[in-house]
């Protein structure tokens, strides 16, 4: 009686340093190309299918512990998601990245983002270790809207894994400097998945280094290196490099951003992307991005020319986001976006036509 008293004090204390909190996301897209537009995909816009119509996106619900500051301190999150965005996460991304579906056809509609615990070694200025399912480290985007500038993902968001089931280290050598290693079970995002007979895993690490005030006007600017290299099926490797940048500028309100992912593998491309962000008033800002992929056929779309033959794919993107924040708590926006593609590549469109637009509606309450 006594042991099982004291374990039932314990479960109270830790329930009391527990958080609650998430998002729900909605959204309105309409699309020229209405479900037959194979380039906004399921990860770009979560969906051919959400196209003109209205849209539960995600619910998100997060349960967590953060760590304290004293050296061994432990913690623990947990990120539940509910509805269609929930299936990237249970199909994951291109089968050609080792994202591929999981073969039964389902779009299932509740998943695990993140599932791990948080702990820290006294080793220099802390040594933090999250063991279990992480978000993926590269990449300018994340899953969040929320937190993206845009509604809709960078095209290299559809070429890159979503989380991890491993081991992550994270070491902050200085004000300035931070770094993260880790090893996975595999380079794809099924979750607890093991890699194939030739016992291949994922490696992961990342550099991040933030100008000091003795930079000026560059003060504060971060540039962020981060590399997943993965043995693959069969030993083929597959590697992912992302280099992204965010500037500060002398106009009051604007920052820019930078972003470079390389992908190779069972696929090649190179997706380079530029953003732009100005905070015109308290509760108004403005966000643009521009993008340019070139990669192997199918990598994004299936391209051909006009002779039906298989080309590489050459898109360039234009994305426009005016961000409003009236009701407390609520993020609403309106979003443009152009997709074009380029070179010598046909059939975009099941019609053959070559671009499309798309303008999308976005709420978002957090809690």
């Amino acid at each position: 009686i006594g042991h099982n008293a004291q374990a039932e004090e314990g479960y109270i204390s830790a329930l009391s340093k527990t958080t609650l909190s998430g998002f729900v996301d909605t959204s309105l897209s309409l699309s020229e190309g209405g479900g037959d537009t194979a380039l906004p995909g399921r990860v770009l816009y979560q969906g051919a299918e959400k196209m003109n119509g209205f849209n539960l996106d995600v619910v998100q619900l997060s349960l967590a512990s953060p760590m304290d500051e004293s050296d061994w301190a432990a913690g623990y999150a947990v990120d539940l998601l509910f509805g269609p965005d929930a299936s990237q996460y249970s199909v994951s991304g291109p089968a050609a990245f080792n994202n591929g579906p999981d073969g039964d056809g389902d779009m299932d509609d509740v998943a695990v983002r993140q599932a791990y615990v948080n702990t820290r070694v006294p080793v220099g200025n802390g040594l933090d270790l999250k063991l279990g399912v992480f978000d993926a480290i590269i990449g300018y985007e994340g899953f969040s809207n929320r937190d993206n500038p845009n509604y809709s993902r960078n095209m290299a968001y559809n070429l890159q894994p979503f989380n991890h089931t491993g081991v992550l280290a994270g070491y902050q050598v200085n004000d300035l400097i931070s770094v993260q290693a880790g090893v996975a079970n595999t380079g794809g995002s099924a979750i607890a998945d093991r890699a194939d007979s030739t016992g291949a895993v994922s490696y992961m690490g990342s550099v991040a280094v933030e100008a000091p005030d003795s930079f000026g006007a560059l003060a504060g600017a971060t540039l962020y290196v981060g590399l997943m290299k993965f043995g693959g099926t069969g030993g083929e490797e597959q590697e992912n490099i992302y280099i992204g940048s965010t500037i500060p500028t002398p106009i009051e309100g604007l920052s820019l951003g930078a972003a470079y992912d390389g992908i190779s593998g069972a696929a090649d491309a190179d997706v380079f992307a530029g953003y732009a962000s100005y905070q015109a008033t308290d509760k108004m800002s403005l966000h643009g991005r521009i993008e340019y992929l070139d990669g192997d056929h199918g990598v994004l779309i299936s391209s051909f020319d006009g002779a039906g033959a298989a080309v590489d794919d050459e898109m360039l993107s234009l994305t426009g986001t005016v961000q409003y924040d009236l009701w407390e708590n609520v993020l609403t926006r309106a979003e443009v976006r152009w997709d074009n593609q380029v070179g010598d590549g046909e059939g975009l469109y099941d019609d053959g036509g070559d671009d499309v637009l798309t303008f999308t509606l976005n709420a978002i309450y957090s809690f």
